[in-house]
């Protein structure tokens, strides 16, 4: 995308550019202190005094692109915009907040979009400390945007550049009451992992509490035991195998290891009490009804407005459909199918595109992808200007391109490539879909030939 690829670093491009939010690049700068302010009332759901007895660190990482739910149903979990919920319920005296990296999946053209978006809502949700992988130095470099970020928050990284001068470890001071309390965050890769690398990182002191946290690249138990045996980590953070973070150490082991999940659905927090030794660690959902971060929420509909721009539905990679076939449109079944067409038209599918509109995700093709017809194939959906016709779930989703079935007046079977339910219906994009199969199949029930329900439950089958 020649619009991002230009960009200047967050911080110059935030002065030189019309408007990216409803943030000035003076309060850009400043929007660790301005969240300070705001952050200063706990949640009132946490005890009197509660607060000033522990320090939390706030843990999220492997956003890996997912700023927010899809909302094409109820029950998602996720959303930049409701992070802050969560870090408010801790003073910002008493608390860290930390992202341990993998912002993004890959180098996209789109995720470079999103990079640069979830770097400044980072900015304005008070984040602390963020750690760049290896894909997030690559992002970043690309952009232009590696020596911006370390402007906004702190930076570490396993491996950056040796002229971008990133260190490996983070340092802060607290104290709870009289106790003061050192907090490192270093993060390694293990690939160039060795015992003297880690006393460096993790240098000893006798005169004040030290609690060290060593983000891993990669981690088995043997590794964790081995670096254990060294007494210096208190808990390691290891890459996610599932979307919920998880303790992977013994109950009572120390020291701890957890992973962070995925696709901030879940906030780890990992708290340290005022004369306990060993951390606690527990997880906390991002639900819906969490209340939602005025300046984040406008950064997303900024995101919206660069994928627009960048014609990325236009872009989008096609492939060739079999046999010559092509898409059609769900009207030009309608002549000889009218019930099915006339009952399909009453269900939810029939609107699928109307839904995006009034959340202004049209352009995007991550979403619109289940809400059209064909849009990785050649002759599928490109735009609403071009190929209306082709708008909403309509028959060829399920049924597959129908050229050869309309021009051989129904003698030749519709074929691949059909779409299954499950191609959609992911727990990501509907939460509640998983052991309600049946129910939903009944929602989009349109048609009365004896042999449709077998053809649309297995979409393997060919037939119309």
């Amino acid at each position: 995308m020649v619009f991002i690829r230009k960009r200047l670093p967050v911080i110059k491009f935030l002065k030189a550019n019309r408007r990216l939010s409803t943030l000035t690049a003076g309060l850009f700068l400043s929007a660790m202190a301005f969240l300070c302010i705001l952050g200063m009332s706990a949640n009132k759901l946490t005890p009197p005094g509660a607060a000033d007895e522990q320090i939390v660190i706030f843990l999220t990482g492997n956003e890996l692109g997912a700023m927010k739910p899809c909302g094409c149903s109820g029950g998602q979990l996720g959303g930049l915009d409701r992070r802050k919920a969560v870090f408010d319920t801790i003073p910002p005296q008493n608390r860290l907040i930390v992202d341990t990296g993998s912002l993004v999946e890959n180098d996209s053209e789109q995720n470079r979009i999103k990079f640069d978006i979830i770097v400044q809502s980072f900015g304005v949700l008070g984040y602390d400390l963020i750690n760049l992988a290896d894909s997030d130095i690559e992002v970043a470099t690309s952009l232009g945007l590696l020596e911006g970020i370390a402007d906004i928050f702190s930076v570490i990284s396993p491996s950056a550049p040796t002229d971008a001068d990133i260190p490996q470890k983070f340092t802060k001071k607290f104290r709870l009451n009289s106790e003061a309390i050192e907090v490192t965050i270093a993060a390694v890769s293990t690939k160039s992992i060795t015992t003297d690398k880690i006393r460096e990182l993790f240098a000893e002191s006798s005169d004040i509490r030290q609690v060290n946290i060593l983000i891993l690249n990669n981690c088995d138990k043997k590794l964790t035991d081995s670096l254990s045996m060294l007494g210096l980590v208190d808990c390691f953070i290891c890459p996610p195998e599932y979307d919920e973070p998880e303790i992977i150490s013994d109950p009572g082991e120390t020291p701890l290891v957890v992973s962070m999940g995925r696709l901030g659905k879940y906030i780890g927090k990992l708290q340290i009490k005022k004369g306990k030794p060993t951390l606690d660690f527990s997880t906390i959902a991002v639900t819906e009804n969490l209340p939602q971060q005025t300046e984040a929420t406008e950064l997303y509909t900024d995101y919206q407005q660069f994928v627009q721009q960048a014609n990325l539905l236009e872009k989008y990679p096609r492939f060739s459909l079999p046999k010559g076939l092509t898409y059609i449109g769900s009207n030009s079944c309608r002549l000889c199918h009218e019930y099915e067409y006339d009952k399909w038209s009453e269900k939810p599918h029939a609107h699928a595109y109307a839904t995006l509109e009034k959340v202004g995700s049209q352009y995007d093709p991550e979403c619109i992808i289940c809400h059209v017809v064909g849009l990785e194939y050649e002759t599928g959906f490109v735009n609403e200007e071009q190929t209306a016709h082709l708008k909403d779930v309509g028959c060829e989703n399920c049924h597959g391109p129908a050229s050869q079935h309309i021009t051989s007046l129904g003698k030749a079977k519709t074929a691949e490539p059909k779409s299954k339910c499950l191609d959609c219906h992911t727990t990501e994009n509907s939460a509640n879909y998983a052991g309600s199969e049946e129910y939903y199949f009944q929602q989009i029930i349109h048609w009365r030939e004896p042999n449709a329900t077998a053809d649309v439950k297995d979409s393997n089958e060919s037939g119309d």
